[in-house]
C-alpha cells in the first residue's frame, strides 16, 4: 500500500506579528479563557469607551426624552388655557372618590402606617 505522504506549511509567528497593524497588535485575542483574552490596559481601554459611548447615547436620549414630556406639557397646558381642552371637574371628584373608596376597602385587611393613610386621605 502505498504511503501518502502530508505535507504541511510553517508559520514564522514573528514575521507573521510583524505585519499586522499595531490595532490588531493591541485588540487581538490571545488563546485561552475569556477572562485572559485581554490584558487589563485594554480591558480599560474597551470599558471606558463603551462606557463612554452608552452614557453619551443615554444622555441625548434623556434629554430628548425629558423635552418631549415637558414640552407635551406645555401643549397641553396652553390648550387649556385657550379653551381647547375643558375639564370635567365634577368627573374627575367622582372618580378620585371612587379610588378612594376602593383603596379604604383594599387597606381594610392591611394595617396602613398613619402616614400612608394620611397621604391617601389627602389624595
Amino acid at each position: 500500500a502505498g504511503v501518502k505522504e502530508d505535507s504541511f506549511n510553517v508559520l514564522d509567528l514573528a514575521e507573521y506579528t510583524k505585519n499586522r497593524p499595531w490595532w490588531r497588535k493591541i485588540f487581538a485575542p490571545s488563546s485561552g479563557s475569556s477572562a485572559e483574552k485581554y490584558n487589563v490596559a485594554t480591558q480599560l481601554v474597551i470599558g471606558g469607551v463603551t462606557g463612554w459611548c452608552t452614557g453619551f447615547i443615554f444622555q441625548k436620549v434623556g434629554k430628548l426624552a425629558a423635552t418631549a414630556v415637558g414640552g407635551g406639557f406645555f401643549l397641553l397646558q396652553i390648550a387649556n388655557h385657550t379653551g381647547y381642552i375643558k375639564v370635567d371637574w365634577k368627573l374627575v371628584e367622582r372618580d378620585v372618590n371612587k379610588a378612594k373608596q376602593q383603596l379604604k376597602f383594599h387597606s381594610s385587611g392591611n394595617k396602613m402606617s398613619p402616614e400612608v393613610k394620611s397621604r391617601v386621605d389627602e389624595v
